[in-house]
């Protein structure tokens, strides 16, 4: 192999860092939607609190068989419909 001579028209090869920019993880969910999941925890949590405000035998009542099922099944509900939830830009 033969020394050749580097040649006087071509620019010398610049060495360069790299930067690598770290960006912060965006969020799975934006704020509307932790205040609404929030909401529904709050609703779940009255539908069985409702369940145990049965008076009659082991809560076969009103509440306890009617009432507390419904709140909390439209609490999860709108669990599912926070986690779907995205605000139209």
């Amino acid at each position: 192999m033969e020394y050749q001579k580097p040649d006087p028209n071509k620019k010398p090869v610049q060495k360069t860092e790299k930067i690598e920019i770290i960006q912060n993880p965006a969020f799975a969910f934006e704020k509307i939607n932790y205040i609404m999941m929030i909401a529904g925890v709050i609703i779940i949590t009255l539908g069985f609190t409702i369940m145990t405000m049965e008076d009659a035998k082991h809560g076969f009542g009103f509440l306890g068989l009617t009432l507390g099922p419904i709140v909390t099944f439209a609490g999860f509900m709108f669990e599912i419909f926070a986690i779907l939830y995205k605000k139209k830009k």
